[in-house]
């Protein structure tokens, strides 16, 4: 898809054209994905078509969101934007986990589809 971008076929709006298939790829391989993981993997494969994402990122966030959310208590985590990061106290019942952020002595709940383990 890259490629093809870089041999702009089309007058206008060339980069959104091939990004919006990359993307649509991307949603159809990676369904299987929470949504939420499925729209970054998509937005990620779209930022490299249009080049403003190198391959050596794209493909460390697609591995990144691929990997299942096997998460456990006491582990490093952040959010997919990483806007917060923390550590796990507790995995409740129904799936979701209590998050204690950096710095805080609070608890946040969070679903284990919206965090990736730091490393």
């Amino acid at each position: 898809m890259r490629g093809f971008h870089r041999k702009a076929p089309f007058l206008f709006f060339n980069g959104n054209t091939f990004a919006e298939i990359g993307r649509q790829i991307a949603l159809a391989i990676f369904r299987d994905l929470p949504a939420l993981r499925q729209k970054e993997i998509a937005s990620a494969l779209a930022h490299y078509i249009a080049g403003v994402l190198g391959r050596e990122e794209m493909v460390a966030i697609v591995e990144e969101l691929s990997r299942s959310a096997d998460l456990l208590v006491g582990m490093r985590v952040k959010t997919l934007r990483a806007s917060l990061g923390g550590v796990i106290v507790r995995v409740l019942e129904d799936g979701r986990v209590a998050v204690r952020p950096d710095g805080s002595a609070s608890e946040l709940l969070a679903l284990p589809e919206s965090l990736v383990r730091e490393e």
